[in-house]
Order: structure tokens, then sequence, then C-alpha cells
């Protein structure tokens, strides 16, 4: 409510008439949408192909040169698009359509109200490899040795491939031309500074490097293999992704970071306009989005070494607690007041954090729960790799396990007893590894089933389950999380698409992404109805919707 009245009084509003806080509150639902069209800026164009024809599904960008703040939205089937909701500012627009080209409309001077137009035209370009989706790179990257070790095949856990669990060939590597030393440089780097491959059955041995360095070479060295496009390739066009007219009313809004070496892991919304972001990178910090200005605050994390935090969550108390996943074994909790970052130490390794409504901290890797009271953990099942989790209304802590078996499971936290149910798709012997979860207003729970590539549902009353295919040749469902009326969205790892399932219905409607290889880990929904993500590998965070709801 204060960002809305903040927004009121940034309006042409004369002063005799800007509201008081309790009526605002009383006619605030009423009058939300007219007041940020009141205060808004729009831009509207048309997208049109070199054929003269209008062009369908590109990328059209507004970014706010002051703040960084960019709102992205798609070319309809006629070729339309309409930015809404730009604060007075300069702006640069700017077109991105895979194979295509345009120039930039720059220093555009927008005013509140304003309502301004930018026409593109498209020219052909070359299809870069660094435009490709891990699905497209997997049919048309070479099958030679070290392939496994920078892609898995689909079948297999992201786990087996020491590159991929971070990241994979788009953004850290296709763009760049490194020979054999250079290429070298870079596993190395990975190997010691990030150890982002430090667990025993996901590291990267000498023998590994060798096959690994020479498979970057061959692909990215100045003799590369490759053609230069790899539209060249026959199998390119088939592997061309395809959206309905339905999926191009997505809108996407975008914030840069500090540095381009953040790699942040997700963003939590803390429900008072900031979102919290982990670093998964060598930097040491977690960081603070003020969602209204772009502004960035860091924190740094005590632990000597690389850290690796994998994932923070802001508690209703105010403090933010975060997983140092590199080796440190450690929970962390950032104090509101002091804004520092006090460590727990733990025997066990730290993936995923959550808190419960009594205060509870429940950690996955191992999963274990933590009393900030006492200070003390409890461990249950060491032998699991637990991955996603969440606490229901009762405070039971709620996870799934990244293994064959998908399995997922119940903590109740008061009993401190354990117990885990196994997917029908497991018991038919097909691999799961299901990974991010959540629940809905009935208490059931969903979560997805990567390698699967499929949604579950759980009814803990019935203790039955549903599973719903999804769409594409390797769907492979990771970040997962229900909108507020509780359709079921997901990220695909390998085709770089959002999907929408529809829990009624299993329908799923495919939206296309802004950047190739989203990795994108979770989502979380604020008060607003947007979704947060954060791209690691593309080095933003930022949340969507759909134009209309």
């Amino acid at each position: 409510m204060n960002s809305f009245i903040s927004q009121l009084d940034r309006c042409s509003y004369p002063t005799s008439r800007k509201l008081n806080l309790g009526r605002a509150v009383s006619i605030a639902i009423s009058i939300l949408s007219l007041a940020s069209l009141s205060c808004a800026a729009t831009v509207t164009g048309t997208v049109t192909g070199p054929d003269s024809e209008p062009f369908k599904g590109a990328f059209v960008q507004a970014q706010n040169l002051k703040t960084k703040i960019a709102v992205i939205v798609l070319s309809n089937k006629d070729g339309r698009y309409r930015i809404e909701n730009l604060p007075a500012g300069n702006y640069d627009v700017q077109i991105k359509a895979v194979g295509y080209r345009s120039e930039p409309h720059t220093g555009l001077n927008l005013s509140a109200q304003q309502a301004a137009s930018a026409e593109f035209i498209l020219q052909k370009a070359a299809v870069l490899w660094s435009d490709l989706s891990i699905y497209q790179g997997e049919v048309l990257l070479p099958n030679l040795p070290g392939k496994r070790l920078l892609l898995t095949d689909g079948t297999t856990p992201i786990r087996d491939s020491p590159c991929q669990i971070c990241h994979s060939f788009q953004t850290k590597m296709a763009p760049w031309v490194r020979d054999e030393a250079g290429w070298r440089a870079r596993v190395d780097y990975m190997r010691s500074a990030i150890n982002c491959c430090g667990a025993p059955d996901t590291a990267v041995t000498d023998k590994d490097e060798d096959v690994l360095v020479s498979y970057l070479t061959s692909l990215f060295g100045p003799n590369s293999v490759l053609p230069a496009s790899p539209a060249d390739d026959p199998k390119y066009k088939s592997t061309v992704h395809t959206f309905s007219d339905d999926a191009l009313n997505i809108v996407y809004v975008e914030y840069e970071l500090p540095g381009p070496n953040r790699m942040p892991w997700s963003a939590a919304p803390d429900g008072h306009g900031s979102e919290w972001m982990p670093y998964k990178s060598d930097v040491n910090k977690i960081g603070r989005l003020n969602e209204e200005t772009g502004e960035v605050s860091e924190y740094r994390v005590p632990n000597k070494g690389v850290t690796q935090v994998h994932s923070v969550f802001p508690a209703p108390d105010g403090s933010v607690w975060l997983a140092e996943s590199n080796g440190p074994k450690k929970l962390g909790r950032w104090d509101p007041k002091t804004e520092q970052i006090t460590e727990y130490e733990d025997t066990t390794g730290k993936h995923t954090v959550r808190v419960g409504p009594n205060g509870i901290v429940c950690s996955t890797g191992t999963i274990s729960l933590f009393d900030p009271k006492t200070q003390k953990y409890t461990h249950f099942d060491e032998k699991a790799f637990a991955y996603g989790n969440v606490f229901d209304k009762s405070g039971n802590c709620w996870f799934t396990e990244y293994n064959k078996e998908g399995k997922i499971g119940k903590i109740d936290v008061k009993a401190s007893k354990l117990q885990t149910w196994t997917t029908p798709t497991a018991k038919s012997g097909r691999q799961v590894y299901s990974r991010r979860i959540d629940i809905d207003k009935q208490g059931i729970i969903w979560f997805d089933e990567s390698e699967a590539s499929q949604i579950g549902r759980f009814d803990p009353k019935t203790e039955t389950f549903k599973e719903y295919p999804l769409p594409g040749p390797m769907a492979t469902p990771y970040g997962m999380a229900l909108d507020k009326d509780e359709y079921v969205w997901y990220a695909s790892e390998y085709m770089d698409v959002l999907g929408r399932m529809d829990p009624k219905t299993g329908k799923t409607i495919e939206y296309p992404f802004p950047h190739s290889e989203n990795t994108i880990r979770e989502f979380f929904l604020d008060g607003q109805g947007h979704m947060w993500y954060a791209t690691p590998s593309n080095n933003k965070v930022g949340y969507f919707y759909l134009a209309g709801n």
C-alpha cells in the first residue's frame, strides 16, 4: 500500500485533491488501474519482416536509461506490440528476434501519460550458437568425446554433467573464441576458484578436464568444426520452437545487477518492495533489489573461501536466511537491525532454505531442521538428496528428492518424523528426479518431475498421485510454482520456454523467454500476482505477468 500511495503522489494531481492514507485504503482497488494509466507512458508500434509482412513473436524491449529497468513484450500475429506503464524518463527501445536485426530507437524521452510510437523493420541476420536452447545444442553439437561432460542427453540427471550443474554452453562458451590454453584456463578456474563440481560424485578429474578442453576447443576454438551458423545445419529447422497466438501476451520486467559475475540463483520477495538474491558465484554475497528504483544493496557472507550462496528466503520477522552450498555446510541469517550475517555450521551440506510459520528453518541437501532458538540441527535420512521444499499451514516441511525415484516427503515438525512416497512413474521403472514443490490452497502438493518431463500432483488426504505430461521433446521442468490463480508455471531447462499448466485440464501453454539458456531455478509469487525469477546465466532477475490479467 505504501508503494501505491507513493505512486499517487507522483501523479499530476492538484495538492488539494491528494488522498489521505485512510481514504486511499478504502478505494485503492477501484482506482489502481486508473492511477497507473494516468501516471505512465506507453510505447506502441509494429514489427515488419523482410518480406514487408507483419512479424509475429519478436521481443520488443524498452529500457529506462537511469534505472536500467527493462519492460519486454512480444509482437502479436499482426506484428503489433504495446509496452505500457512506463515511468517518465529516457528509454532505449530495441528488438530481439533470432535470425533478424533492426536498428534500435535510442534516447526516447517519455513524459508521464505520453503515448509514443516506434516502428521496426527487420532484416535477415545470422543465427548464433549462443542463440540456441540446450535442446538445440543437444541435437546440433557434434557427438565427440566430451559432449556428455558438457551436456546430458535428457535421460540422465544434470548432476552427471558437471558443467551443466551451473550453466550450459550459450552464455559462457559460445560467444568466445579461445585456443586450447584459453579453454584449459577457464576449466581450471571452474575446478579451483569456483569449485562448482567439487562433490565426489560430480568432480571433474584431470582426465575429464583433458576431454572437456579438447571438446570446447573443437567447438569454440580458432579452427572450429562447427558451421558459422547453426542455421547452416540441415537439422536446425526442425529444432526451431513455434508458439501459439495465446502465448504472446506475456510481459517481462527485468533488472540489471551491479556486476557481470553475480549469477543470481533466485529472486525472493520479502513483501516490502524488495527481492532477495543468492549469488551462486565467487563474490560471496547476497543482494537486495529495490523493485521500484532498480537499486541493489549487497551484503557479504563472512565465510572464508568461495561460498556460492544457493538459496535465500525472507522470514516474517524481517530476517533473511541463506544456504551456503560450496563446502561450508552452513546456514546464515541476515539481521535486519545490524545488516550483518551470522552463520550456523552443520555437518551436512545445504541446498534450499525455507522458514516455517513457527520460525523453524528447513533446509535441503540432507533434509534438516534448524531451531533458531536452540541453534540446533535435526537431520533426517542423510543418504537421500533432498531438493525443493515448502511449508504447509500446519508447519510441516514438504520436500522433493532429486533421484531416480523422485520421491516426495514430509517432515512432521512437531513429531520430528519423516515420511516419503514414491511416484507412479518411478514405480514403472522410469527416472524422475524431482526438483521444485508447491502447495495449493486446498493443501494439494504440486511438484515437477524433471527427467520424466512431467508435473506431479499428490493429495495428502488420500495419498494418491496424478501426473501430467508436458509438451515438447525435452520439457525438463526446473523452476516451478503456482500463480495467484493456482495455475502451475514451470521453466523448461532444455527448451528455454516457460509453461503454464491448467491444473483442471492439464492443458499447457508454452511462452517464449527473451534469453537463451534461461536456467531458471525457482519462481516466487509476490502480493501483486507477479512471478519472480532469476536467470543466472544472463545475470538478471525479473518478474512476468500476462497482459490483461
